[in-house]
């Protein structure tokens, strides 16, 4: 099992990984975030994601949809941002984010290598 800090310092090892984040969907706060640029502020972007997560659990209750939200995907014009919930009991709550440099990221490979991750991690 690895702890927050090392889940994220293995994320940023992903392809085009530009930064990561693991967050608490409940208060919108950051539980640990690495990397980031200038233009992506990675609290900022915590908080901001929280919203869309919310957002789509609400929906899915409101269709009766009764599965899990394994990951949510926005593209932009050059990144890819990857939003996954994590589904153990004791993570209930949480997710990963992690920004993509689209030039250089596989997104299959991304989705697989965070699930991997996500199934190491303990908080």
């Amino acid at each position: 099992m690895a702890n927050t800090e090392a889940s994220l310092k293995e994320a940023m090892t992903i392809d085009g990984a530009i930064g990561a984040a693991l967050v608490d969907y409940s208060s919108g706060m950051a539980l640990g975030t690495i990397g980031g640029t200038k233009d992506l502020d990675l609290d900022v972007a915590a908080a901001g994601n929280t919203d869309v997560v919310r957002a789509k659990v609400r929906t899915m209750e409101h269709l009766g949809l009764q599965e899990e939200i394994e990951d949510v995907l926005i593209t932009l014009g050059s990144q890819y941002h990857l939003i996954r919930l994590l589904t153990s009991a004791s993570d209930n709550g949480l997710f990963l984010y992690l920004a993509l440099d689209r030039g250089r990221a596989n997104l299959a490979m991304a989705r697989h290598q965070l699930k991997r991750i996500e199934n190491q991690l303990e908080v």
